[in-house]
């Protein structure tokens, strides 16, 4: 291993210890269910809209789909980290809000096995919750306010069955702590904050295929299937009442196991792309989630939260004009669109976000490594009432490291 390559471990290394902070969001939609949930994108592919399901490079990492994982060299190391500065603006009748934030947002590395089988492993988030909101009620104020994530480790491999075909398989841990808070504070009378909590501490597994066929010179059709099992979560919940105005203990007015009460639904995942060489990549993709078939339980002081079946369709594309050529010539340009439904529904209101996206990627001159340069722009609200109106603007920068995994050196 070369020291490009003992020095991107090291940056690894620093990354993964950190990164369990960087799952931010400022939503109020984030009180509900397991909070905003995240695709498994790395920076490059929310450029093309968050597709991901049959895309397989070799110079890239792509945990969406783990069956990827094969297509790298038997030479290469590939390690991606992703930074995002997010915008929020949010509009509820006459009153709004603005804020920003961002920080690390994932952390992955791949490399060969043989071959025909490469490995993956990183951490990413997979869920967040994020926001403060308040309003006046008889005689005091009631207040909202929620933090925390479920974030996921994961090690992955895929199997280059023949050419064209690879399976592939990712084994993630999931750890996290949700913290919803309501506090009221009557005039005169005896403030009390009631904290919900919800930790998880549980093992989810991801299916993969691909397959890619020549339909002409330089011209493949390609094609990815995700499958995810649904599962009961392993963890614990409890809702505590603190009594503001004096000294006494907290009181825990529910404590129970998230088995058996909580559980995710199935993942399905589908997608097809057409490749022209290394110039021009088209990809569609489709994810359906029957939420309705999970549970969520109702905790004491808190409502419980109304799934609705989630699916998704992203729109993707890339292009770069040539592999060597001026600096420009070199460059990837992106461009993207996505339109989500998503699991929660209010009042009968399904919430739902579409948004657009384009990018860049930056070659450099010395080695095959890429920086990533994203903005993209979503807006979230509910249907068939809006309730609250939300729109983000973010830019994002990945740094995708392409190194020598080893080489063998002639001895004279």
């Amino acid at each position: 291993m070369n020291i490009n390559s003992r020095l991107v471990a090291a940056i690894a290394a620093a990354s993964i210890a950190c990164a369990t902070l960087c799952a931010q969001t400022t939503s109020p939609y984030s009180r509900f269910g397991f909070g905003t949930l995240s695709d498994n994108a790395t920076s490059a592919q929310r450029q093309m809209g968050g597709v991901g399901y049959a895309l397989g490079s070799g110079r890239s990492i792509n945990v969406m789909n783990p069956a990827s994982y094969s297509r790298i060299d038997s030479l290469t190391f590939l390690f991606d980290m992703g930074v995002d500065f997010t915008i929020f603006n949010r509009t509820q009748g006459d009153t709004r809000f603005s804020d920003n934030g961002g920080g690390l947002e994932y952390v992955t590395m791949q490399f060969p096995i043989s071959k025909r089988i490469g490995a993956s492993f990183g951490l990413l988030p997979f869920s967040s919750v994020g926001y403060a909101f308040g309003s006046e009620i008889n005689n005091g104020s009631y207040t909202q306010q929620g933090a925390g994530g479920i974030n996921q480790l994961y090690v992955g491999a895929a199997y280059n069955i023949v050419n064209g075909l690879s399976a592939g398989f990712n084994f993630s841990y999931l750890f996290g702590t949700n913290n919803n808070e309501v506090y009221i504070n009557p005039d005169g009378g005896y403030s009390a904050l009631f904290r919900q909590e919800l930790q998880v501490r549980d093992f989810r597994v991801q299916f993969g295929l691909q397959y890619e066929q020549k339909i002409a010179a330089d011209r493949y059709i390609g094609v990815g299937l995700v499958f995810a099992p649904g599962k009961d979560l392993l963890g614990s919940g409890r809702v505590i009442k603190y009594d503001v105005s004096s000294n006494e203990k907290p009181d825990t007015l529910q404590d129970i196991s998230l088995r058996r009460n909580f559980s995710l639904p199935t993942t399905w995942g589908v997608g097809i792309n057409y490749r022209h060489s290394g110039k021009l990549l088209v990809e569609a993709d489709f994810t359906y989630q029957p939420w309705t078939k999970a549970r969520f339980a109702e905790m004491s002081d808190f409502p419980t939260t109304v799934y609705a079946d989630r699916w998704k369709v992203a729109l993707g594309t890339q292009f770069r004009p040539r592999e060597r050529g001026s600096y420009f010539q070199a460059m990837t340009y992106r461009l993207g669109a996505f339109y989500n439904r998503d699991y929660i529904t209010i009042g009968g209101n399904h919430v739902r976000d579409y948004g657009l996206a384009c990018g860049f990627g930056f070659p450099t001159y010395s080695t095959k490594s890429i920086i990533n340069l994203g903005f993209e722009y979503r807006r979230r609200q509910a249907h068939p009432v809006a309730m609250v109106k939300e729109n983000y603007f973010s830019i994002t920068l990945g740094i995708n490291f392409n190194e020598m995994w080893f080489h063998k050196r002639k001895i004279d």
